[in-house]
């Protein structure tokens, strides 16, 4: 953490992947009642992990539209006006479902706000390798903070479950907390996945960002299938491995799209609806190897060809 993200004043904790670093970090710094603050286009999981917990109330701040940035300006707002002040405010960066990279400058502005408000900040860094465009990473670190990494993406590890936590060393009480949840949740991560992890952590960086050159390519083939949506159609894909798309304004329930994609052209695609945003789709283009994504590609401009020309022909 010291040399890759410059967090020099942060303690670790590793859990059962960052979905399980997640739920630690609300049980820990929320209770039941309290309100929190996330952006749409959100991840799901986040916004599940806050309902189970017994958060009440999920205040949903808008994005940019032409950049998905969080709002900060409607953050601030939000912190001073709201009475209790919300607990607690998220962000994934870069981000899922949008790909879209967060600016340091950016970032830093929403750590202020929150520090000033009495909030915690908690930034999830899961695809911190997977950048395009010349474009870095970066990490913020405040005894305000807390940020979530995995394994999961970077070194191809899904299924394994290992994620970790970087919480502030100079906040009293806090491991003691964190590790009540952790010791009645999962108690640790697998030991075998930890020696993965560990192995993968030996290989460096270096392993995975030659890795992630290839996904340049997949980002290119599928954002040729996504011109039937026009122009400005697409958003994100500065990072991570998504892009987010804008369906034609009539197809306002999106997961009926998502249904017509899978059975009648075989593709398939995340509604956003479930990130908090209608009329909108989550694409992937990770986790394919060049031919598999061309193909999948394919589909996927024929049924959109086909929505926008005629409609969900059955």
């Amino acid at each position: 953490m010291r040399l890759e993200n410059k967090l020099n004043k942060s303690s670790v904790m590793v859990t059962a992947g960052a979905n399980q670093a997640f739920v630690n970090l609300v049980l820990t710094l929320c209770d039941a009642g309290d309100s929190v603050v996330m952006f749409a286009p959100y991840y799901f999981n986040a916004y599940m992990s806050f309902q189970m917990t017994g958060i009440t109330n999920i205040l949903v701040g808008p994005g940019n539209p032409e950049t998905l940035h969080p709002d900060a300006d409607w953050l601030e707002r939000t912190l001073l006006e709201t009475n209790p002040a919300p607990k607690l405010v998220t962000v994934v960066n870069p981000g899922n479902p949008t790909g879209t990279y967060i600016p340091e400058p950016l970032l830093k502005r929403i750590s202020d706000i929150c520090r000033d408000a009495g909030a915690w900040l908690l930034v999830d860094n899961t695809y911190e390798y997977f950048m395009y465009n010349g474009l870095k990473h970066s990490c913020l670190e405040g005894n305000h903070i807390v940020n979530i990494f995995s394994f999961s993406k970077a070194y191809g590890m899904m299924g394994w479950r290992v994620g970790y936590i970087a919480y502030p060393t100079e906040v009293e009480g806090l491991a003691d907390q964190l590790l009540k949840v952790q010791d009645n949740i999962p108690i640790c991560a697998s030991i075998i996945s930890q020696r993965l992890a560990l192995y993968s952590l030996e290989l460096g960086p270096e392993w995975v960002t030659e890795r992630v050159k290839d996904l340049v390519k997949n980002r290119e083939i599928v954002l040729e299938a996504l011109s039937p949506l026009g122009e400005d159609g697409v958003r994100g894909g500065e990072g991570a491995i998504y892009l987010w798309a804008k369906l034609p304004d009539q197809y306002v329930d999106d997961f009926k799209v998502v249904q017509w994609l899978a059975r009648r052209h075989e593709v398939l695609v995340i509604p956003g609806s479930s990130c908090g945003c209608p009329g909108n789709l989550r694409i992937s283009f990770g986790g394919l190897i060049e031919s598999e994504c061309k193909a999948a590609a394919e589909r996927l401009r024929r049924g959109l060809e086909e929505l926008v020309r005629d409609g969900m022909v059955e």
